[in-house]
């Protein structure tokens, strides 16, 4: 199995994390691509992933799996231990309502706000300057909401950690590079992220 993916890019952690709390990390052959140079954008990868996006896992048969949450849904499938994405109904209904929650409401904003406001992408692009702004005022009004969330549990999803943590984790590192941090009022939020950051999958 090959993942290709830029390893400073945070969707490509989410899935490195992912196969590292699963134990396969080391049975993938990862494949580094230079977004800023678009290597991400040649034909060769188009035919992989029409968006052009990384992480994309290429299974041995040539069958190509492209989205962070396919690629992670692909090795909890096949993988049964540990469980990350839920382990009957109801919870697996929770982690996912959970991980989309995280993934749209602070990795997403995070992500538009360092596209928008940087211009690391605008031979490619129109940086909208206004709109990477309100995103990351979005991305910092969610860590409230993952505050108040984590009074109640120690995971965001609940009594385990899950897949919803490890996007919670790499949005959360990644929002520095647009100097959205954790401050004093979160502390169930740091208390969390010292919990998941000491984690050996967060070194992968």
């Amino acid at each position: 199995m090959i993942i290709y993916e830029t390893k400073t890019a945070p969707n490509p952690r989410r899935v490195r994390m992912f196969l590292a709390e699963k134990g396969v990390a080391q049975d993938v052959e990862y494949v580094q691509l230079d977004l800023q140079k678009g290597e991400n954008l040649s034909a060769q990868m188009r035919a992989k992933n029409p968006l052009g996006k990384v992480p994309v896992l290429e299974l041995d048969d040539g069958t190509c799996i492209a989205e962070t949450d396919a690629i992670c849904t692909y090795f909890e499938n096949t993988i049964a231990e540990p469980p990350l994405m839920g382990v009957d109904a109801k919870d697996k209904a929770v982690v996912s309502m959970w991980q989309r929650q995280v993934e749209l409401a602070l990795m997403l904003q995070v992500g538009m706000c360092f596209q928008h406001t940087t211009g690391y992408f605008k031979d490619r692009m129109v940086p909208i300057a206004e709109y990477g702004k309100e995103a990351g005022i979005n991305a910092a009004k969610y860590l409230n909401i993952l505050e108040r969330r984590l009074e109640l549990c120690p995971f965001i999803a609940g009594e385990r950690f899950t897949i919803a943590d490890i996007t919670a984790l790499c949005a959360i590192d990644f929002a520095r590079v647009v100097d959205i941090r954790l401050d004093d009022k979160h502390t169930n939020l740091k208390k969390w992220y010292d919990t998941v950051s000491s984690r050996p999958s967060a070194r992968a």
